[in-house]
């Protein structure tokens, strides 16, 4: 009968696992559709294939080298076959992997419009099996780091990822963006910045819809079982509290939105959305529904002010918000749970972000240089004029309604 009973726990851990993975998954629909609305109408064929080779690449580099360097005791041949203690270990990769393709799909907003398709390939290659796996190995793994300390020893604790997955992606982002440059246009000859709309304000909310939807399997999933009265009432208190934060983050950005301009702004709205889900998911267990919802709500402010300071006074030209929605919030949201976990300290939770920022954007920094060296990161100014699509792709995401 004992058997019986674990065997069903088994099941059904292992089952609930897959399917908040699938759901962790469907972000990068998600992911697509907002970084298609928010680029012009001659860069979306290209936004879209870099969406779906970065999953491709991160599924594969990950099951090659990154998961075997993150957790060890290797996985690409007989490794995936095994069963563990409460659930199958093949259901842990593929939930670990859809989030190392999350952290990966950050960084193809940032330099959106401007980026050689297959650098940002080769790009995507290293930091999916090397740069991220190593730091989750620091923090998810609990390995020391560089062999001097141990982050969870100093009271780091990230539930869900808003540093180890968000944060990560931003700092490899921000790096790209820096070397990178600016789009065309951008900025004026005197430093002012110039607004360049997004093409399909309909698909941009679309995938902020499937990001929120697919964020309760980025977060339940984390509780990693399912099978038992505690902890099903975990991921019941966790999918509640990730619904208020995101909901918290909408209507701060909007009142502060109309409070600054007079009128309200659909980006910063679905931006405020994003960044309440990354300020919740540092620590979705603990706090209460208000609680939640006020914490999204500061990261929905925080991200109205960083997206301004970033574009207007540091000149970092991010197209669609993502350095300041997953860093900068990321950084909120880990600071924000020893508010409600007394367990974890303000002070290991800056040395596990600053851990995390140093390394993934030292080693970015370093790799985009490397590739900007050897074969270029940015198209020319008149393939970006024309557009990316053609240049890199060879079609037109929307034929008949160009000339």
């Amino acid at each position: 009968m004992e058997n019986t009973i674990l065997e069903m726990q088994f099941a059904i851990d292992t089952f609930y696992f897959l399917m908040m993975g699938a759901l962790v998954m469907w972000m990068a629909a998600g992911f697509s559709m907002l970084e298609a609305g928010l680029v012009r109408s001659k860069n979306t064929a290209e936004i879209l294939t870099k969406n779906i080779g970065l999953f491709a690449i991160a599924c594969t580099m990950y099951m090659v080298y990154g998961y075997d360097l993150m957790y060890g005791g290797g996985i690409m041949l007989e490794g995936i076959n095994g069963a563990g203690e409460t659930y199958s270990s093949a259901a842990d990769f593929f939930f670990q992997v859809v989030f190392v393709a999350t952290a990966m799909s950050i960084v193809s907003g940032a330099v959106a419009e401007r980026m050689k398709l297959f650098s940002f390939f080769a790009f995507a290659i290293v930091f999916t099996g090397v740069i991220y796996p190593m730091e989750g190995a620091w923090t998810w793994n609990g390995e020391a780091v560089f062999g001097l300390f141990v982050l969870g020893d100093l009271g780091f604790s990230d539930f869900a990822g808003s540093g180890i997955v968000h944060m990560a992606g931003a700092a490899a982002a921000l790096a790209g963006v820096i070397v990178l440059g600016a789009r065309k246009g951008k900025y004026n000859k005197d430093g002012s910045s110039n607004a360049i709309p997004g093409a399909n304000m309909p698909l941009a909310t679309l995938g902020t819809f499937i990001l929120w939807m697919g964020w309760f399997g980025f977060n339940g999933g984390s509780v990693l079982a399912m099978a038992s009265k505690e902890s099903a009432n975990a991921v019941a208190m966790v999918f509640l509290n990730t619904n208020a934060a995101a909901a918290g983050g909408v209507i701060a950005a909007l009142i502060l939105v109309k409070l600054l301009w007079g009128k309200a702004d659909l980006t910063m709205a679905l931006n405020g959305a994003l960044a309440g889900l990354v300020a919740i998911t540092a620590g979705p267990d603990t706090p209460t529904a208000l609680e939640a919802t006020l914490i999204g709500a500061v990261g929905g402010i925080l991200v109205v002010f960083s997206i301004n300071m970033l574009d207007k006074t540091f000149k970092i030209d991010d197209p669609v918000g993502a350095i300041s929605v997953h860093g900068v919030v990321g950084l909120w949201g880990l600071l924000a749970v020893p508010l409600t976990n007394s367990g974890v300290s303000f002070s290991g939770q800056l040395a596990g972000a600053a851990t995390i920022f140093v390394w993934v954007f030292g080693t970015s920094l370093v790799l985009w240089l490397v590739l900007k060296a050897i074969m270029g990161i940015r198209v020319t100014d008149e393939e970006e004029a024309e557009g990316v699509d053609i240049t890199e792709c060879g079609l037109e995401a929307y034929p008949e309604f160009t000339k």
